[in-house]
C-alpha cells in the first residue's frame, strides 16, 4: 500500500494480502469492497429520503451497520437493552455506511470519534444523552412506542410533514442562508395548499382538522 495524499491510500495492482482463508488481491478486495460500501450508503439515503418519517425500533446491539442503518432513519427508539457502537476501528477499517458523517453530524465530532476511534459501545441512555436517539423505553413497550409515536404524526397534514423532512435534510447540506431560503420557499408552498386552509379553519373552529394531503 502507498499513500498518494492525505487521507487516501492506493493500493497497488497485483499487491496480495494475507487472510486466514488463503491470498487475496488487493486490487478486486478494494472493488469489492467499494461496491459494499455504495449499497451500504445508498440504503442510508434511501432512509433518509424517504418521504415519510422512518422510526428505528432498536433493541439489542446495533454494532457497525446496525447503528448506521439506525442513523439514516428520522427518528429512532431503544429499548434498555440496546447498545450502540461503530467498532470497525478492531477490524483495521473505518465504518462504510454513512456512519463517519452520520454520527458526527448527530451527537458531535468529539464523541463521534470517540466511538470510532475506541470501538466501545454505548448503553442506549447514554445514546439518548448523547441525542443519538429519542427516547428509551423498557423492551415490552417498544413496538407499542414506536407506533405510538407513529400515530401522533400521522395524524397532522401529510405536505407538511414530507415539507419538514425536505427542508430539514436537504437544508442541513446547505449554508445557513441557503437553508433559510428553502424554508422560506417551502413554507409559502404550503399556504397554497387545502390542507393549510383546512389547519386554519379548524383552528378557529376549535375541532380536530381533517387533512387529506391536497
Amino acid at each position: 500500500m502507498a499513500p498518494l495524499a492525505p487521507g487516501r491510500i492506493d493500493l497497488q495492482p497485483g499487491v496480495a494480502l494475507d487472510f486466514p482463508d488463503g491470498v487475496v488481491d488487493a486490487v478486486l478486495l478494494r472493488e469489492r469492497a467499494l461496491q459494499d460500501a455504495q449499497q451500504g450508503q445508498q440504503l442510508g439515503e434511501r432512509l433518509e429520503h424517504f418521504p415519510v418519517p422512518v422510526i428505528a425500533a432498536i433493541n439489542g446491539i446495533a454494532a457497525g451497520g446496525g447503528t448506521e442503518l439506525a442513523l439514516g432513519c428520522h427518528l429512532r427508539i431503544a429499548s434498555t437493552n440496546a447498545q450502540f457502537s461503530l467498532p470497525e476501528i478492531k477490524l483495521g477499517i473505518i465504518p462504510g455506511y454513512g456512519g463517519t458523517q452520520r454520527l458526527a453530524r448527530a451527537i458531535g465530532e468529539t464523541r463521534a470519534l470517540q466511538m470510532m476511534l475506541t470501538g466501545e459501545s454505548i448503553s442506549a441512555e447514554r445514546a439518548e444523552r448523547f441525542a443519538l436517539i429519542n427516547q428509551v423505553v423498557e423492551p415490552a413497550q417498544l413496538l407499542a412506542e414506536a407506533e405510538s409515536l407513529a400515530g401522533k404524526i400521522a395524524q397532522f397534514s401529510p405536505l407538511a410533514i414530507r415539507a419538514c423532512l425536505q427542508a430539514v435534510i436537504h437544508g442541513r447540506e446547505l449554508s445557513l442562508a441557503e437553508g433559510l431560503a428553502v424554508e422560506r420557499d417551502i413554507f409559502s408552498q404550503l399556504f397554497a395548499t387545502e390542507d393549510a386552509r383546512e389547519g386554519t379553519r379548524a383552528f378557529l373552529e376549535k375541532r380536530k382538522p381533517v387533512f387529506r394531503g391536497r
